[in-house]
């Protein structure tokens, strides 16, 4: 969480106005002048420490587009890949078909492997978002 030499909690530091303080035991404090600035760096902070729950739905950020699938940020500097044949219901012939670098999306974490790599779901989420909008069967 605080990064190479400090820069992560000094760059929240300096962009919301308050102090941060990590204790060898990971407690970490913050104090600011107002409210406001104290969660907006309580956020960032929570932001940094989120792990990744599989069956979970995030909207994350395309980051990168290969020829097998996207590569889409969930959280903070964590990403994970969703293939291709997990990008919609229907046959995909190219990734860049359905979303290009920039673009949000909604996907659902299906899996975390041994190496700690994120697979993501995109039609997982899609099915499940129309699932939970469909109404109890009243016209």
């Amino acid at each position: 969480m605080i990064g190479p030499g400090g820069k992560t909690i000094r760059g929240i530091q300096e962009d919301e106005g308050v102090t941060i303080d990590v204790e060898e035991d990971g407690l970490v404090t913050i104090a600011g002048a107002d409210e406001a600035s104290v969660k907006r760096a309580l956020a960032r902070v929570e932001a940094l420490t989120a792990s990744v729950q599989v069956g979970r739905i995030y909207q994350g950020t395309v980051t990168s587009v290969k020829d097998f699938g996207a590569f889409v940020e969930i959280l903070p500097g964590k990403d994970g890949l969703c293939h291709i044949s997990e990008l919609a219901d229907q046959y995909v012939s190219s990734v860049s078909d359905v979303c290009r670098v920039g673009d949000t999306m909604m996907v659902k974490v299906i899996a975390v492997d041994e190496h700690d790599r994120v697979k993501l779901s995109r039609r997982a989420a899609m099915r499940e978002a129309a699932t939970a909008g469909k109404d109890d069967g009243a016209p």
